[in-house]
This record gives C-alpha cells, structure tokens and sequence, in this order.
C-alpha cells in the first residue's frame, strides 16, 4: 500500500527528529551548559532590573521580571538556533548526512527533522526559565504564556533555518561562528531584549522598528504582561510564522544544493 506524500513526510520528519532528540537525550550535559548562561543572567542581573527601570515605570519585581525574561528567552532562542549550524556541519563532515542521503526519507524532512529537536531543546529550557523566575516574582497568565511559547516556537525555528543556511553557505567552523557574532548581536540589541527601547532615543527607536526581531520581543513582552490583543502580539505572530517558513524554504534549497 503506498503512502500518501504528507503521511510520509510526516513520517520522515518524525524519524529524523527521535533520533535527534535520543542524540541529545543521551548528551543531558549540554543541557545543562546550555541553561548555565541565561540562568546566571536571571539570577544576577534580573534582580537589578526594578531600579534600572524605575524611568520606565517599573515599581515590583514582579513587571521588572514581566520585562525581562521574556527578552531572555528571546535570545535563548535565536542564539541557540543560529548556533545550531555547527551541529548540521559537522554531521556532514563525520559523513552522517551522507549515509541518510541513500535511504529513501525526504531531503526536507532529513533537515526540519534536525529543526524541530533544536526547538524542542529551547522551549524546554524556556520552561525550565519561565518555572525559575516564578519564586523571582513574575506573574503571567496561563493562557498568554502558551501563545508566548507558540511565538517562541516560530522565532526558534526562524533562528534556526537561518542558522542551517549560514552553515551550508559558509562551510567552516572558524567562520561561522564570527558571522553569527556579526549579525545576530546588532539585531539583538535592535530588538530591546535586556531592555525595552522605549528607553531608547527616538531616532534608535526609528530603526528598531524596521527588525523583525523588535516586534518578536515586543509580542513576547506584551503576552507575559497579559495583553493578549496588543499589536505586536499578533504581527510578532504573523512575522514570526512567515520568517519561519521562508527560513525553512531557503534552507532546504541550500541543503539540496549541497548535495548536489
């Protein structure tokens, strides 16, 4: 009896993402060096948070934390996604990509497979975040920190197809490191993820509003401070979904070409 293509495919994704996700099961020390730094973060800097945002409002805890760790796990997950190119390029050094290339699983499904481990692995340490900064004081509703993970979620994968396509494109651990370095730190500071730019300049704030990733973080900040039907909530979503999807397109096509 013959698949269905989406069956299959389905299938095939699943596949490559329960081996990834056993890989990384059997390896929990990354997991722990992989919450070390945001954890010291929280623990260190957030409590300097109420007094650093007094001229934005802040008057508790509980909002300096409602700003915060939602900048936090904004990096966490572009971070983490677009580093996660080494993994890619050195499984295709060790000839591990080559073996899977013979067998008859999708070429997309042998990438989005990788992708959603990666993701898997950052909402697990966003949970992990979210659970540790709640003797902090921070508050959120239940309902708004679920679509704050499904924003995450997208934000995740973009990082990480981006962080694919940087890998194919460059090819050497040496390099690839800077450059993600080169891009990922202007954009981050764009986006206001230790501290929102409303604090900001009004001609930096200008150019904020032209990343992506601004809008992402200001969603995130807006869903942890329960307004669920701010603007940057929904177009954080709308970005978010369609970065994800173009990050996946043009990667898959580099992966194809790389085989080639």
């Amino acid at each position: 009896m013959t698949r269905h293509p989406a069956a299959r495919f389905a299938r095939d994704t699943w596949l490559v993402f329960q081996r990834q996700a056993l890989l990384t099961l059997r390896s929990p020390v990354w997991i722990a060096f992989g919450l070390a730094q945001p954890v010291t973060y929280l623990l260190l800097f957030a409590p300097v948070l109420k007094l650093a945002l007094s001229a934005a409002g802040v008057t508790s805890y509980d909002q300096a934390f409602r700003v915060y760790v939602p900048g936090l796990l904004t990096v966490m997950a572009v971070y983490g996604g677009l580093f996660s190119g080494f993994g890619l390029l050195t499984e295709m050094r060790s000839g591990i990509v080559e073996r899977f290339r013979v067998t008859r699983l999708s070429r997309t499904a042998l990438l989005l497979g990788r992708a959603l481990r990666d993701v898997a692995a950052t909402l697990v340490n966003a949970v992990i975040i979210t659970v540790l900064a709640l003797p902090f004081g921070l508050r959120a509703g239940f309902g708004e920190v679920l679509l704050a993970y499904l924003l995450l979620t997208m934000l995740s994968l973009t990082a990480v197809t981006i962080g694919y396509g940087l890998c194919l494109l460059v090819r050497n651990e040496a390099s690839l490191g800077p450059v993600i370095n080169t891009i990922a730190q202007p954009v981050m500071l764009l986006a206001g993820v230790l501290l929102p730019l409303s604090l900001a300049p009004l001609w930096l704030l200008r150019i904020a509003k032209w990343n992506p990733f601004y809008w992402m973080t200001g969603g995130m900040r807006a869903l942890f401070a329960g307004q669920s039907g701010a603007t940057a909530v929904w177009g954080g979503l709308a970005l978010a979904a369609g970065l994800a999807v173009a990050g996946t397109a043009v990667s898959v096509r580099l992966f194809a070409r790389a085989e080639s």
